[in-house]
């Protein structure tokens, strides 16, 4: 065991050259043209987020095909990437050795030892297009990451590129922290270090380096910029120069001093995807892996947790083992959960974390071990649970939590394990290092229990719980008192469950018990006075879970989380939980919602089954109609009032209805819609009363300039409408619209647009056109059921963007358009269509 982990401290992390590459394949350099071609346009569809849970950085979501062709594109772009821009002359065949430029100060040695990383192009183009752009002001672009993730890896790419390199005529590469030191990077080819030091004043070597930038384009990097007065005086004293001079910051903060917020950007270095891993860490081997060592992919990915540093660690160390899979599963058991492998990043990585953050961290102990937590739920947990801080008074803590989790992906401290596709974060999860780590934390801190006792790491020991889960698990103390014997006396659990303020149960089995001990468990402990400080009851995927009317005296839950819990009635205990801030009984069978839920003060977030009505509407007051952001999947029929009911709640981000009303009704609808000026997201859902699409009336969206995703499901009773939606809108879904002429002809000016799905009967022409140079930001596309189209034609330099093509049940569309045939990155799929589609679905 000392052996080993001595092994794991002494691997070296420097650059072992290229040779693989020659192993490989020898690369022309037409090869590395074509391949850069194919990445520049792949760049196009792997941008930065948008959305919401986008704003705030730069390149961050990058949408990423499942395709094989596109991912060993990946691949080989990125090794070639590095062999052209670290070893130049090696392509051509030349020494390996490079002169360092006159006017370049030389890249010190790493001090954090981060591997040269081959899954960078993406972020190195990001960085280099704005680097290399038109725009001629002074810019900061800040490289963002824990420790150990690349950051240094990845200026340095960037900083030895032949573009860039031609491009700036004076680069500095410095990480001072105090102006003598400064000088000297920077200056120090230039100035006669051994002639007398008196001019040496901190003005004077600000006024010498101030005159020699003057008239030159520069590039400055700046390694683990932290001290912020400094970086505020260099700033200044960089001459003002309109000529496109630049300054890159690696630093583990997205913060900079305010006065270098403007035009500054941030551009996040994320944890690798499991794929990534795995290619970097057999990238790394020193071994040949055999097809019985991929048996331990999985193990070794998890170990790693996607970070850069330990993925190299750890195939130096088991380069070192004899590459038998007995050898190197006892090498995986003997590492301490990855913490070795994290050592570095672990030592430093709440160093500059806030607290509050620190406790949003602490939330994801509460989830099982590589479970992938949807965004929108641990988001909502973290508002109900008080963890977010409004910077504003106008600050949603919706918007804040949004904003701490992008925050945290930035900084490399979440994973992102599936996006939508718009780009926004659909899952996330915590590596086993960090979670280790961060639960560790949370004990200390009592945010778990209010005692520091404890059975095992996964349990919650004998001390007073604050946060309780159930992961079925028969270590846990609490394992007993949910699923053992339900007879044992309320006094048992009144010491462990008195401070409890959430309770959260991953039973996801099958059947009517899991639903019985719940009701079980809740009984006894509210009738021994526990559990009355909840905030938070998550019941999320737990069947049927039975409900004691006692639970109205939990007058503190903010939280109800009931979604897919296949409930039939919403218990009646819920109208005397006024302090409710989210109500989640999405796929339910629930269709009646108790009317005094509208007069609920504090209700933020309210998530039906489309299939829920009210039949009588009490008129919400002022409160609630103000507090209520989140109303989705509400059936609006002829009992439910729209005006002086519905429109008054007025303050919605969020809406999504389906209604069951004649087009001469639906006028109430249509100008509530129209008031709502903050709308993010709108889906409005026609249907007869057999449930089928039926009309739906709609006026002009234009004014929404804040909509970015809009589903429209009925026939459209006004077509026009489709050239009067919103710049806004990144994402749109019809379905049954019945629009007879071709809206590829006004749909193709939506400047932000990403992701377009024309579903059945949306639209029933024969042709359909993509104009010249439309849709220039299209990456996703779905045509589903258009059972009259026969002709798709795109022309030239439209869809440049497509990456994700989806194709099902055109059965009389003739012909793939030919530009799409030599799409080599495309994501195509094809499904029920006619036989001369079937080579194609084989190619892709």
């Amino acid at each position: 065991m000392n052996g080993f982990l001595k092994d794991l401290e002494s691997v070296e992390l420097n650059d072992r050259g290229m040779a693989w590459m020659e192993e490989l394949c020898h690369v022309s350099l037409s090869t590395v043209d074509v391949i850069d071609q194919f990445m520049k346009s792949r760049q196009q569809v792997k941008g930065s987020w948008v959305g919401p849970l986008g704003r705030h950085v730069l390149d961050f979501g990058h949408l990423i095909s499942q395709h094989k062709l596109a991912k060993k594109l990946d691949h080989i772009y990125a090794k070639i990437l590095g062999l052209s821009i670290r070893r130049p002359e090696e392509a051509h065949g030349h020494s390996t050795q490079r002169t360092v430029p006159r006017n370049t100060s030389p890249i010190p040695p790493d001090p954090t030892q981060e591997p040269d990383i081959i899954s960078f192009g993406d972020d190195v183009h990001a960085i280099m297009t704005r680097l290399l752009s038109d725009d001629t002001s002074f810019s900061m672009i800040s490289i963002v990451g824990m420790p150990g993730i690349g950051k240094t890896t990845l200026a340095k790419l960037i900083y030895n590129n032949e573009a860039v390199v031609d491009h700036f005529p004076f680069r500095a590469w410095t990480s001072a922290t105090d102006w003598d030191e400064l000088f000297k990077d920077l200056m120090g080819q230039h100035i006669d270090y051994k002639a007398p030091r008196s001019w040496k004043t901190e003005e004077r070597m600000r006024q010498k380096l101030n005159a020699f930038l003057k008239g030159k384009r520069y590039l400055i990097v700046l390694e683990d910029a932290s001290i912020v007065n400094f970086l505020n005086e260099l700033v200044r004293t960089l001459p003002d120069a309109s000529n496109g001079s630049k300054m890159i910051l690696t630093t583990r903060s997205m913060r900079l001093p305010s006065k270098l917020q403007r035009g500054s950007v941030h551009h996040s270095v994320q944890l690798r995807g499991d794929d990534e891993s795995w290619a970097l860490f057999t990238h790394s081997l020193k071994v040949n892996i055999s097809q019985e060592l991929v048996k331990l992919r999985r193990e070794i990915v998890r170990r790693c947790g996607g970070l850069p540093v330990a993925i190299v660690k750890l195939a130096d160390v088991l380069s070192q083992k004899d590459a038998t899979i007995e050898e190197w599963s006892s090498a995986l058991q003997q590492l301490n959960q990855g913490q070795q492998l994290w050592s570095y990043t672990l030592s430093r990585i709440n160093e500059d974390l806030p607290l509050y953050m620190q406790r949003c961290l602490f939330y994801f102990s509460l989830f099982p071990q590589d479970f992938e937590i949807p965004a929108r739920r641990l988001t909502v947990l973290w508002v109900a649970e008080g963890l977010v801080q409004a910077e504003g008074e106008n600050e949603a803590p919706e918007d804040v939590a949004d904003r701490y989790l992008i925050t945290l992906i930035g900084k490399g401290m979440v994973r992102v394990t599936k996006n939508k596709l718009n780009g926004n974060v659909k899952t996330c999860l915590l590596p086993d290092a960090l979670r280790r780590y961060w639960s560790s934390k949370a004990l200390q801190a009592t945010f778990l229990q209010a005692g520091t006792n404890t059975k095992s790491e996964s349990s919650l020991g004998t001390g007073m719980i604050r946060r309780l889960t159930d992961h079925l698990d028969k270590g846990d103390v609490s394992f007993d008192h949910i699923h053992g014997d339900h007879k044992t006396t309320s006094a048992s659990v009144q010491p462990l469950y008195r401070e409890v303020v959430s309770f959260l149960s991953f039973d996801t089995q099958e059947g009517s018990k899991p639903g019985e001990d719940i009701g079980n468990f809740l009984h006894r402990c509210i009738s021994s006075s526990c559990l009355l400080l909840l905030r938070v009851l998550d019941l999320e995927n737990v069947f049927k879970p039975k409900f004691p009317e006692a639970l109205g005296k939990l007058t503190r839950m903010r939280y109800l989380g009931l979604r897919s819990t296949f409930l039939d009635v919403l218990p009646s205990f819920v109208n005397k939980l006024q302090s409710l801030q989210a109500l989640d009984v999405k796929h339910t069978n629930i269709t009646t919602l108790p009317s005094p839920i509208w007069n609920m003060q504090q209700l933020r977030q309210l998530y039906l089954n489309e299939r829920c009505h009210s039949k009588v509407m009490p008129q919400p007051s002022v409160g609630s109609s103000s507090t209520l952001r989140v109303l989705v999947g509400l059936l609006v029929d002829e009992e439910i009032p729209v005006k002086d009911g519905l429109d008054r709640f007025f303050n919605l981000r969020k809406l999504g209805l389906t209604c069951r009303l004649p087009s001469s009704q639906q006028e109430a609808v249509i100008e509530w819609v129209q008031k709502l000026n903050n709308l993010e997201s709108l889906r409005l859902k026609s249907i007869d009363e057999e449930n089928q699409l039926w009309d739906l009336d709609l006026k002009p969206l234009t004014h929404h300039v804040n909509l970015s995703c809009l589903c429209l499901l009925g026939r459209l009773k006004n077509p026009s409408i489709v050239s009067e939606f919103p710049h806004s809108l990144i994402e749109l879904t019809l379905s049954g619209s019945e629009l007879e002429e071709d809206p590829m002809q006004t749909l193709d000016k939506l400047p932000n647009l990403k992701v377009l799905r024309l579903l059945a009967k949306s639209y029933t022409g024969k042709t359909m056109v993509c104009s010249l140079g439309g849709f220039p930001h299209l990456q996703v596309l779905k045509l589903w059921k258009l059972e009259q189209l026969e002709e798709w034609n795109i022309e030239e330099r439209a869809l440049r963007a497509l990456w994700d093509l989806d194709i099902r049940s055109c059965k009389r569309l003739k012909m793939l358009p030919e530009v799409l045939h030599h799409r080599a990155l495309l994501e195509l799929k094809l499904t029920d269509m006619p036989s001369q589609f079937a080579t194609l679905n084989e190619d892709h």
